[in-house]
């Protein structure tokens, strides 16, 4: 029987005043990001973004989404939550660019059964870092509060960006051939993927304390697979601006094997000196703890380099002085063979 108690949204679980109240906090943070083309201020049906076509022959948008995976998982036990949005910006700019389209501007979505506006808050001071790391907008967002949906104090994130090419600058690896190089630029570690099984290894198989510091590391443990992704957006515009860059390959899920075929064209596989990079003690650990086989690491994670170059011959040493000096750690790890399909070829 129903004693006819007046019942409201907040107390089935969702608090309208929270929600305004994070979206006031959040506001200098978006503002800090914010580009000439953009037009409106958060709090809209959508955000208005004032394409300059004249600075391109025939505008070509590209887009990308994507979210930061088991790695808030990490970021929920250690209650830290503002690095994770700058991994969540990293992996749609990084799509972006390696396509040598600049990113205009970002959208982000937070979901949780109830809103700590202090939380979320870390979690946008991260994508408005992540944001002025690209020079791109945080053109607005959706924050959901959904009871019953996540355990208490867990979320999820998700988001999109857009950016923009001339039609006839398209990075798609169509020119790639035999005798180009390939170069590699450095990850930060793990960057935002793999966490599923480097969670397996380091909690249950070794049984480690995420506040410890291993030997060789440069943090506690922790700390170090928190670090966020790299963001490659500035140092490959830049290069583009000058190079002829011929192929980008992003070195998301799936790894070097995965990622480098998918800007090869027909009859090219890239040759790949393993020994020629630097590899983050993380990555030895995971490797070691997991009793990981060789080609399972190249698979699934992206083991010390985030981002991968083919240029030309006659250009490579030009081009990794540019990295130096844009403090890009990078290295020459292979050369494109000719092959009956695109592949990787570890040697």
């Amino acid at each position: 029987m129903s004693d006819n108690k007046p019942i409201t949204y907040k107390d089935a679980g969702v608090d309208i005043d929270a929600g305004n109240h994070f979206v006031d906090l959040i506001k200098p943070l978006v503002k800090e990001t914010s580009r000439p083309e953009v037009l409106t201020d958060i709090g809209g049906f959508g955000g208005l973004f004032s394409l300059n076509s004249s600075k391109y022959q025939r505008p070509t948008l590209v887009a990308a989404t994507d979210g930061v995976g088991t790695k808030l998982k990490l970021a929920f036990m250690l209650d830290k939550h503002d690095t994770v949005g700058i991994d969540l910006v990293a992996m749609c700019v990084n799509d972006i660019i390696v396509q040598g389209a600049e990113p205009l501007f970002f959208l982000d979505y937070f979901a949780t059964a109830k809103l700590s506006p202090e939380q979320a808050v870390d979690v946008v001071k991260g994508i408005a870092e992540g944001c002025k790391q690209s020079n791109c907008a945080l053109l607005g967002g959706e924050t959901a509060e959904m009871p019953g949906m996540y355990a208490g104090g867990e979320y999820d994130l998700a988001g999109f960006s857009v950016g923009v090419v001339d039609n006839d600058k398209i990075i798609d690896g169509s020119t790639i051939t035999k005798g180009d190089k390939i170069i590699g630029i450095a990850s930060t570690g793990l960057h935002s993927n793999g966490f599923s099984l480097a969670r397996k290894i380091i909690l249950e198989t070794l049984d480690l304390d995420l506040n410890t510091q291993p030997e060789g590391f440069d943090a506690p443990l922790g700390e170090t697979l928190l670090t966020p992704t790299r963001i490659y957006v500035k140092s490959i515009l830049n290069l583009i601006r000058d190079f002829d860059i011929k192929g980008i390959a992003h070195i998301t899920g799936g790894g070097l094997l995965e990622n480098i075929p998918r800007v090869l064209p027909k009859h090219c596989k890239a040759m790949i000196n393993r020994d020629s990079w630097d590899k983050q003690p993380i990555f030895e650990l995971l490797r070691n703890g997991g009793n990981i086989p060789e080609d399972e690491m190249y698979r699934t994670f992206n083991y010390g380099i985030g981002m991968i170059l083919v240029v030309p011959a006659d250009e490579t040493e030009d081009i990794l002085s540019r990295l130096s000096g844009l403090d890009e750690k990078a290295w020459l790890i292979g050369e494109i063979a000719q092959a009956e399909t695109p592949a990787v070829e570890l040697i």
